[in-house]
């Protein structure tokens, strides 16, 4: 009897070794520490051996790990402009472009608008003259071309096109922040709301 009794001890144990025993290694293996959760299998796919971007790297003869892009490639998500910031491109780009929205619809100008006061506004102020927070606060001490004076008046909207696209005098580029059907939304604004003023 006691044999029989032991037998089926000794089996109860065993299944319960044997129910415990992967739960557990389970458990253990699932977690090293808080900051390095668990085991991988190739190590090496997981924790890359890479430069980062900006530390130097001596494969290279510049020693930048961050590269160049191969000259004559242009990113998927880039348009090409074809005019560079010159005076000569400026006026070119007033002959050759043309503003899609000259005859603007309300939606187009509400769009323009608001583009105007998130990229424009700060410098060009509310009236298009200038006067902007920026300018009129002291930060910056140099007055922002006026977008209602004659001369702005008569420019051709390429050539405005231009000057948002990549910049003239001290304004800098916004070509990379206003996307192309945005800049003439922002002109036509420009030209049927603040010069109509």
């Amino acid at each position: 009897m006691k044999d029989k009794r032991s037998n089926i001890q000794e089996l109860k144990l065993n299944y319960f070794i044997q129910a415990i025993l992967p739960i557990f290694l389970i458990s253990v293996s699932c977690d090293r520490d808080k900051n390095h959760p668990g085991y991988d299998y190739f190590p090496d796919m997981a924790y890359s051996k890479a430069y980062e971007t900006d530390a130097p790297n001596p494969n290279f003869e510049n020693n930048s790990t961050m590269r160049e892009p191969v000259t004559g490639t242009i990113s998927r998500e880039m348009t090409v402009f074809p005019y560079e910031k010159t005076d000569e491109d400026r006026i070119r780009a007033g002959k050759e472009l043309e503003n899609p929205y000259k005859s603007a619809t309300d939606s187009i100008l509400i769009r323009g608008e608001s583009l105007y006061n998130t990229f424009c506004l700060v410098c060009h102020g509310p009236a298009g003259d200038g006067k902007g927070h920026l300018y009129t606060s002291g930060k910056y001490t140099f007055p922002p071309a006026s977008l209602v004076n004659e001369k702005v008046k008569a420019l051709p909207d390429g050539s405005v096109y231009h000057s948002i696209t990549v910049g003239i005098g001290i304004m800098g580029a916004h070509g990379s922040q206003i996307g192309p059907d945005d800049r003439w939304k922002i002109i036509s604004y420009i030209r049927n709301k603040l010069q109509k003023n």
